[in-house]
């Protein structure tokens, strides 16, 4: 999928279109539970381990109808494994008239992707892909180009140390704290995303490019929402943790991005949630 056939059919997808409007209202929604005291869950009536600092963010767009896909998929986990780097998988919904529908896409991905697309001047999207910190995109199965990309990110936060970021769980609230910087104030007002993932799910497929394979995935976003917004000054998040767990999650990511499609400016997360 590479050679971006079916370029024209993707570009003609209203999928690739969607309003975040919805996205946008959940986060209204939440946000009204900041003035609202909250419950605490048993055995969590004190704060637990606080996660703080930024790592490098990894964003592999897949597909399960992508037979390109699969070793990328692969490369994931040692990714994840590296102390410094956050990696999440995200999967899109163009590649889903092949034949297979993937269980994991949501058209917003696939409107992120086309995001990206937009910052960084290319005229399509495609499939494996990976964006690393926002700042460059590769792809999703060049571990070298990927590797290289992520040392160099490496120098440039030793550099410039990234804003400081510390999430927590106190009494049943998830407590976000973004700390004030001029240095790293953002040119647009950056958007607090939450990413609610899956650790790792496999899928038998029956249809399309990888009809009867038998597909791992790690780090699974089933959940992206904007929680907040962020203009440079230090700002604290709280939301009632009860109302953020969907029964197929089991990992919590927050992240700091810099307009739409814009750099990551932060990123943490949370080991035990």
């Amino acid at each position: 999928m590479l050679n971006f056939r079916e370029l024209k059919t993707i570009n003609q997808r209203s999928a690739a279109r969607v309003s975040w409007i919805g996205a946008y209202g959940v986060a209204l929604l939440l946000s009204l539970f900041l003035t609202l005291p909250a419950a605490s869950a048993p055995g969590d009536t004190k704060t637990k381990t606080s996660y703080s600092g930024s790592k490098i963010l990894l964003e592999l767009y897949t597909s399960q109808g992508c037979s390109s896909c699969p070793s990328a998929d692969a490369l994931l986990p040692g990714f994840i494994a590296q102390d410094d780097i956050i990696a999440l998988s995200m999967s899109v919904d163009y590649w889903d008239y092949l034949g297979w529908r993937d269980t994991f896409g949501q058209a917003m991905f696939t409107k992120r992707q086309h995001s990206y697309a937009k910052q960084f001047g290319v005229g399509h999207v495609y499939t494996p892909q990976i964006v690393v910190d926002g700042r460059s995109h590769h792809n999703g199965a060049d571990k070298n180009s990927i590797e290289k990309m992520i040392e160099r990110r490496r120098v440039a936060r030793a550099q410039n140390p990234p804003v400081e970021l510390d999430v927590k769980t106190q009494d049943g609230t998830l407590v976000i704290t973004v700390g004030g910087s001029q240095k790293a104030r953002p040119q647009k007002k950056a958007t607090l995303w939450m990413a609610l993932i899956s650790k790792k799910e496999s899928v038998k497929v029956r249809r399309g490019e990888n009809r009867g394979e038998i597909l791992t995935y790690h780090n699974v976003v089933r959940k992206l929402t904007p929680i907040g917004h962020w203009s440079g000054e230090k700002m604290t998040v709280k939301l009632p943790k009860k109302h953020l767990m969907p029964g197929n999650t089991d990992g919590c990511v927050i992240l700091l991005q810099d307009g739409d499609g814009g750099p990551i400016v932060a990123a943490v997360e949370m080991q035990d949630w």
